[in-house]
């Protein structure tokens, strides 16, 4: 596929290196004299911006992380006035004060450019037209997308989130060429069209464009196999600009990261430390061209691994590995460190296994008790029960052999557990209202 914009996208990378240091200090220099957050914590530090020489200077600047975001609720980190702020985005708040994020028409014009680059690298041209099936509103998902797709060329059908029978139809009657979605929503489209009668491999669909939630590559497959189409991972927060910050190409090697714009660093999670290209760690974001809202060494609280070699398509730009855990969604488990992201794995090299489940910690006196129920195919429940009982035994040593725990199996046929428009909830973690 054409590379959208190879002035940057194919850059050398000393070239690369030396546009952001001047971008980062630009973007140093910026907080101090506009944000009183930043310009605290620096002169705590005794760090000026004339100290940033070198982007391992970098290491001078402070952690950000939510806590900070939501003190300064709702304007306290915009570095503009609001008067020069177009358009305003938030979290869903649902663990108190959202985060606000600001926007103005200078970085509505860079989000704009740098998800037509995903768009573009995925494979849209403007010859596509594309589905936003993603939630329309103070997330940024669905905006972010919509405007770097319609910069490509391409037709934008803003249908929104929910309401599937709709989605379908739409699909069958305006020629839907690409998919904008959560995974899992793209997996409840097929289920549904399945349970229609609908032939979706009949549809001109060809495309996806899938981020908001982490998934394997089991559930890509999964996707691929029953959609009929190239399943592709976008990646994006909202603290730092939306989606656009990273994304794979054709190739499917990787999320190219928009490091013209940002500044990627991996660190370990609980000592701060910068970890070499190639271990996984925490990654931490500075943005270097926000004009409303810029962040410095933002904690996104994700593990990944960042990979700076050529990749086949041309790009020069470093990619990181797909996010497929988080530091604060890992379980502690009588004392054992598990990651719903690696049950998922497990389940996936299963056949018979269904691509919904969910994880139920609860606790019973002193002991915790994991449970997993998941969905399975129609043909694996069967009259007998030695054969039920085995393929569950199955299921539970797989798991076992891949966290060190034992875990109850429940098996429950096909859609009993519950379908979301948006980010599926795969734990129940009962012990926290203990």
């Amino acid at each position: 596929m054409p590379v959208w914009n190879p002035e940057y996208e194919t850059m050398p990378r000393e070239s690369l290196a030396e546009l952001q240091l001047r971008r980062l200090q630009s973007t140093v220099a910026w907080v101090y004299e506009r944000i009183p957050f930043y310009r605290e914590e620096l002169d705590r530090r005794g760090v000026k911006p004339r100290d940033i020489r070198s982007l391992d200077d970098v290491r001078l600047l402070p952690l950000t992380d939510k806590t900070a975001l939501r003190d300064t609720y709702p304007y306290g980190m915009f570095a503009v006035p609001l008067e020069q702020v177009v358009r305003v985005h938030s979290s869903s708040g649902t663990t108190g004060k959202p985060i606000v994020v600001g926007y103005t028409k200078g970085d509505l014009n860079t989000w704009s450019e740098l998800t037509a680059r995903i768009a573009s690298a995925a494979g849209v041209t403007a010859a596509d037209r594309v589905q936003m099936a993603f939630l329309y509103g103070m997330f940024t998902g669905g905006w972010g997308m919509h405007y770097g797709i319609e910069r490509l060329g391409a037709t934008v059908f803003p249908a929104g989130s929910g309401n599937t029978e709709r989605q379908l139809m739409m699909m069958q009657d305006f020629g839907t060429t690409a998919l904008v979605c959560t995974p899992s929503y793209a997996l409840y489209i097929a289920e549904v069209a399945e349970k229609a009668g609908i032939d979706i491999h009949s549809l001109p669909l060809r495309l996806g464009l899938f981020g908001g939630e982490p998934s394997g590559e089991g559930m890509r497959a999964e996707i691929e196999r029953r959609l009929g189409i190239i399943a592709t991972d976008n990646y994006g927060l909202s603290e730092v600009m939306g989606p656009g910050v990273s994304g794979e190409c054709e190739h499917q090697c990787g999320l190219h990261m928009a490091e013209d714009h940002f500044l990627f660093e991996v660190v370990h999670p609980e000592t701060g430390e910068t970890l070499p290209e190639g271990e996984e760690g925490e990654l931490i974001i500075t943005t270097l061209t926000k004009e409303a809202f810029p962040v410095l060494r933002y904690r996104t609280h994700d593990l990944t691994v960042i990979d700076a070699s050529p990749c086949v398509c041309g790009r020069t730009l470093a990619r990181m590995r797909k996010v497929r855990a988080r530091t604060d969604d890992m379980l502690i488990i009588r004392g054992v460190n598990v990651f719903p992201s690696q049950i998922e794995d497990a389940l996936f090299q299963i056949e018979g296994i269904e691509p919904h489940y969910v994880i139920i910690v609860d606790r019973e006196g002193a002991m915790d008790d994991l449970e997993v129920r998941i969905e399975v195919a129609g043909e694996i429940f069967s009259d007998v029960m030695a054969d039920m009982v085995a393929f569950t035994k199955r299921v539970a040593e797989r798991i076992h052999s891949v966290i060190g725990l034992h875990a109850k199996v429940t098996l429950v046929e096909p859609g009993t557990i519950e379908r979301t428009v948006g980010k599926a909830r795969h734990v129940i973690d009962k012990r926290q209202a203990l």
